[in-house]
């Protein structure tokens, strides 16, 4: 078993030799990376800091003749995450260890989400008690918050960095020892305001023998999905709510990225993809939605939360979007339609409910969607029993058919 940490050793060789020591101790290996860009490191690493930037196509020298220190950073974080990767596919790293400020943070977590989701990966960082999100993104990454800098040893850092260390050594060195059954897995992609559906469809999928797996499309719940679905973890997807898609389109605040619904296509596994709250763009507190959005319809769902009704414009843009998707699918394809409102909130008598803006959104999809993409009308809303059975029937047809099941 090795751990292997990464640290800038010009600036912080005391601590990830301490860091390295107390791994040891428990019988496992180390190996150091090496990411400073300034300095000589202060002890000998087992890949240095040259060989980081050259895995980026640069030197050290050059990152250091620049002397801009954004442009170093994005090279060393670029550079690590490529021999991170090597170093698992080699078999010599089973888990990995960052420690530092905000520099080496982006550095050592820009490794961290190359690697798989199960591979233990802590990162004691000054950074860990703000907004993780640019440093997490859509992996399994723990970051623990240093509490004072990590600048020396002294009696607190030791036990944070000690316990970090800790940490991943039983993450690596201990197996969970709980009998598991290996089922075929769904993933499913949920919001507050399609939860009856995917509670429904689950509960289907999971008495005929299926794992599941619900991502809230949050924006970083769709990239999870989206990455475990090109590592091979996801054997079929039920795209209930595909609203990442309308963030996108308009610039609300949980865009999933313009690659969102592309992996289930590429990788040619069985989905059934629906339109759920596609009648909404997410916001934070009513005050922070953009000026230019006044006179719309929104929807206060908390005060951390302000939801705004699309419009038929930019409905039938995102039918247009969302039908080019699916028809580059390689793997068995259907589109869901709920007829009678995609969210709770677009049902009669509810604050989004627009029937001509749903109109948009259908015809659309309708217009562009290939023959060979298989279309499902439901006179329902999508949280009514009867549309959350038809669509897991139909996903798990298609997984029976493939062989998954």
């Amino acid at each position: 078993m090795s751990v292997v940490i990464v640290g800038t050793l010009d600036t912080k060789g005391e601590e990830i030799a301490f860091a390295r020591d107390v791994i040891e101790a428990q019988g496992l290996d180390v190996h150091v990376v090496d990411v400073g860009i300034m300095g000589e490191p202060e002890f000998e690493p087992d890949t240095s800091a040259g060989e980081v930037a050259e895995a980026d196509g640069t030197t050290i020298d050059a990152l250091r003749e620049a002397g801009d220190r954004g442009e170093a950073t994005e090279a060393m974080g670029e550079g690590a995450a490529a021999v991170a990767v090597r170093l698992h596919e080699e078999g010599v790293l089973d888990a990995v260890l960052g420690l530092g400020g905000s520099g080496n943070t982006s550095i050592a977590t820009a490794a961290m989400r190359e690697l798989p989701v199960g591979v233990p990966k802590v990162m004691v960082s000054t950074m860990a008690s703000g907004d993780t999100e640019p440093y997490v993104g859509a992996r399994d990454i723990m970051m623990l918050y240093s509490v004072a800098d990590v600048e020396g040893l002294n009696r607190l850092s030791r036990r944070v960095i000690s316990n970090a260390a800790l940490a991943v050594v039983g993450m690596v060195a201990n197996e969970p020892d709980v009998e598991v059954e290996d089922r075929p897995t769904v993933g499913i992609t949920m919001f507050g305001v399609t939860t009856p559906c995917v509670q429904t469809a689950r509960g289907y999928l999971e008495d005929r023998g299926y794992e599941t797996i619900v991502f809230h499309a949050t924006g970083t719940g769709g990239r999870a999905m989206e990455s475990l679905i090109e590592e091979g973890v996801i054997d079929g997807v039920l795209d209930v709510t595909t609203t990442e898609r309308a963030d996108e389109l308009v610039g609300g605040v949980l865009s999933a990225g313009p690659e969102r619904l592309d992996a289930a296509a590429e990788a040619g596994i069985p989905q059934v993809v629906s339109v759920g709250a596609l009648d909404m763009v997410n916001f934070g507190p009513r005050d922070s939605v953009p000026e230019e959005f006044e006179g719309r319809e929104f929807h206060v769902h908390n005060p951390q939360v302000t939801l705004m009704r699309t419009t038929p414009e930019e409905n039938a843009e995102l039918g247009e979007i969302i039908a080019a998707k699916l028809n580059d699918a390689t793997g068995p394809t259907a589109l869901a339609l709920p007829l009678d409102g995609v969210s709770m909130l677009d049902v009669e008598g509810e604050d989004f409910h627009d029937p001509e803006a749903d109109a948009a959104l259908f015809d659309a999809l309708r217009d562009h969607l290939d023959e060979g993409i298989e279309l499902i009308e439901i006179d329902a809303a999508i949280n009514d029993e009867e549309f959350a059975r038809a669509i897991a029937e139909r996903l798990d047809e298609y997984m029976r058919e493939a062989g998954v099941a």
